[in-house]
């Protein structure tokens, strides 16, 4: 068991070794209920999708598609169906 305090800004520090058992960081969201005067957290775990939002936002890659796509055509590569 471990002990922490609320701050004047309503925060509490999770105790290291809990975050690195959960796995969870800084940034991480978390449910909170409260159930029989009691306060439950739970991470949310972020949907796959979100994670790669906005990581390729400086790629055109359906602009790169295209150019390969071109680029087979003037060679004449065939793909098979």
């Amino acid at each position: 068991m471990y002990i922490t305090n609320l701050s004047t800004k309503g925060q509490i520090v999770i105790p290291k070794q809990i975050r690195e058992a959960l796995g969870v960081k800084s940034g991480t969201s978390f449910k909170v209920e409260l159930k029989g005067g009691r306060i439950i957290l739970e991470p949310v775990k972020k949907c796959v999708a979100d994670e790669f939002y906005g990581k390729f936002k400086d790629v055109d890659l359906l602009g790169e598609l295209s150019k390969e796509h071109r680029n087979e055509k003037e060679k004449g590569v065939r793909h098979e169906r």
